[in-house]
């Protein structure tokens, strides 16, 4: 433990592959670590790509009432008064022209769509993979449908490409219409043109009264790439992607091993 005060004031954390374990639990060592720095007087702001719906029954069972980034940074949500503070679309002409062009030039995509608001769903196309786990989702059988109402954000994927070269032909073709991320294993995303988790992370802290210079950020995968140049320092998990690992400041523990906690204890007053 530190003898001095804890060095921030802002905890910025991504939930899968850094917060949560692969079953989506938190640790109690990793509770019992961020309640000590709270009560050290750091703030913890959840950062997380999964939008709102996907990620309030986490918020709920941890028992967070503070600010949460959600959708890459699209939405940014009071949990404790379960409440949506702001919401940034995707411009659904440019994205529609978008995947016509990355179409063109990569062939055929799976694709699905994450819809705006706190109830917004996610449509899926038949041949969209998704991934294992207890999140829902409605099957899109009418390509139009995608188009119907306010989205967050669509999720592409390839059927030879990796994520890597896939997302990385999407920024060579379609780079100055959208933002083009990679978020996890077989999730492609594309955001609206300048959004990030740090342009909703530093929406969140102003909000609190706090910036960059005041925050510790963990991540794990590429997204969370501008969050860590936002920060003032910034912790990739052992489990992280090399691109990712390539840029922080330090690297911690897994996910499954209490990495947060580990970085964290020793920051702690004594």
């Amino acid at each position: 433990m530190s003898t001095g005060a804890f060095p921030y004031r802002l905890i910025a954390t991504d939930l899968d592959g850094t917060l949560l374990r692969a079953d989506e639990s938190v640790s109690d060592r990793t509770r019992d670590a961020l309640a000590a720095a709270t009560a050290a007087g750091a703030a913890h702001i959840v950062v997380t790509g999964r939008s709102v719906p996907w990620t309030r029954h986490i918020l709920d069972d941890l028992g967070y009432e503070g600010l949460a980034v959600c959708g890459q940074g699209a939405q940014v949500y009071h949990a404790g008064e379960h409440r949506l503070l702001t919401s940034v679309t995707l411009d659904r002409q440019l994205a529609g022209l978008a995947l016509s062009k990355l179409e063109a030039e990569v062939g055929p995509l799976a694709l699905a769509a994450s819809r705006d608001g706190l109830d917004g769903e996610v449509l899926v196309s038949p041949d969209y993979m998704v991934q294992d786990g207890p999140l829902p989702v409605v099957p899109l059988d009418d390509p139009a449908e995608l188009w119907a109402a306010p989205l967050n954000k669509l999720y592409v994927q390839h059927a030879t490409l990796t994520d890597d070269e896939l997302a990385a032909a999407a920024r060579r073709t379609v780079g100055g219409l959208v933002d083009v991320v990679v978020a996890g294993p077989r999730i492609v995303e594309i955001l609206p043109l300048g959004l990030s988790k740090a342009t909703g992370l530093s929406l969140a802290a102003r909000r609190l009264g706090l910036k960059a210079a005041d925050t510790l950020a963990f991540g794990d995968m590429p997204n969370d790439i501008p969050m860590f140049a936002w920060a003032a320092r910034s912790v990739a998990m052992a489990n992280a992607h090399d691109a990712l690992k390539a840029v922080a400041d330090d690297v911690t523990a897994s996910n499954e091993d209490d990495g947060i906690a580990a970085y964290l204890e020793p920051l702690l007053p004594a």
